[in-house]
């Protein structure tokens, strides 16, 4: 078995010193030292015990993304393509940094507390955090880096957020409706939590609708959990509102649900009901018919905030703590233009 005492022995160096060639602590040792110790632990395979490093260190190069949720609710959190998409380009870009990725999901404070008293981990990145939830105050009172994502937040305090631009997105997919003629479209999203993202989706489809001079109707809001059973049920029952003509899903894989429960119910997509969905998962190409949706860019997300941790753990400074990315409108062919009927 290599030790770090047999790369010492062949690099004639102190075991110190190829601990702090593994760990980038290079200041004080030469280049020519450096790639010496880099070329014998790739001849011998040698792999750094992260236990004993972890205990010696105490950094133990393991990040924990926590997803908070309730699984009876919303299902499994890897279920979800877009999640699945974001945890890819986390762990990939932290993989390249030599840390490691550690998934878990999280329904309260006592939870974390637990984990955190079981698991030394030197970060967090965590989904869906709002103020109103007691974790909010457990996550402020920490000292751990905290990389957030999607989460709308007065005050971040110590920690840092990427996120979207959700009142644009949703604003963006209803004014594509309004343009090709429906006036009578579905709000449809999971239940909708005070600072969410749903929340500001529903702000931009409200924008759109003001915009038009459209009124807003409460009964046209939907609300739906993830769960595949759930969407075509819900898809279902929009088919049975006959003066509908369109529906903006907050999420790809609700969109894709609805659209077979539509036609379950009896009516044509995007003859009868058009949808556009939020994301532009892959899959939207395969859908039938391939489906209009807002894109955002998964894994620069992903990739932003991996490196955003791995500056705050290498003691680097971020300035700004709530970081936003854009959004377009992908147009393909699941919506139908009112106005070419009435043409024709």
């Amino acid at each position: 078995m290599v030790t770090i005492e047999t790369v010492a022995s062949r690099a004639k160096v102190s075991t110190t010193t190829v601990s702090n060639v593994i760990n980038g602590k290079t200041k004080r040792v030469s280049e020519a030292t450096i790639q010496r110790v880099q070329a014998i632990i790739r001849e011998t395979g040698y792999s750094p015990n992260m236990s004993a490093r972890a205990l010696s260190t105490r950094n133990s190069k393991v990040v924990a993304l926590i997803s908070h949720m309730d699984p009876e609710k919303s299902g499994d959190f890897m279920d979800d393509p877009f999640m699945t998409r974001f945890i890819s380009a986390v762990e990939s870009t932290l993989r390249e940094k030599g840390y490691y990725i550690m998934l878990r999901t999280i329904g309260s404070r006592e939870d974390l507390q637990k984990f955190l008293a079981n698991w030394n981990v030197d970060g967090l990145f965590f989904t869906g955090l709002f103020e109103d939830d007691d974790l909010y105050i457990a996550l402020r009172e920490m000292e751990k880096p905290i990389v957030l994502a999607d989460s709308y937040l007065s005050d971040y305090g110590g920690m840092f957020n990427v996120g979207l631009d959700d009142v644009e997105g949703a604003l963006l997919a209803t004014r594509h409706l309004i343009q090709k003629g429906h006036v009578r479209i579905v709000f449809a999203g999971p239940p909708i939590h005070t600072g969410g993202v749903v929340e500001k989706r529903l702000e931009g489809y409200r924008a759109a609708l003001a915009e038009a001079d459209l009124p807003f109707d409460p009964a046209l809001v939907q609300e739906s959990e993830f769960k595949t059973r759930d969407t075509l049920a819900l898809g279902a029952s929009i088919a049975k509102m006959h003066d509908v003509t369109a529906v903006f899903a907050t999420a790809d894989v609700m969109a894709a649900g609805i659209m077979s429960g539509i036609r379950q119910g009896g009516r044509r997509v995007p003859e009868d009901v058009s949808i556009v969905g939020f994301d532009d998962l892959n899959w939207c190409q395969l859908t039938s018919p391939r489906l209009t949706t807002i894109h955002q860019n998964m894994r620069r997300k992903g990739q932003l905030a991996a490196d955003l941790m791995v500056t705050l753990l290498e003691g680097g400074r971020v300035k700004e703590h709530n970081i936003i990315l854009p959004v377009h409108l992908v147009e393909r062919e699941s919506v139908f233009s009112l106005q070419k009927r009435k043409k024709t």
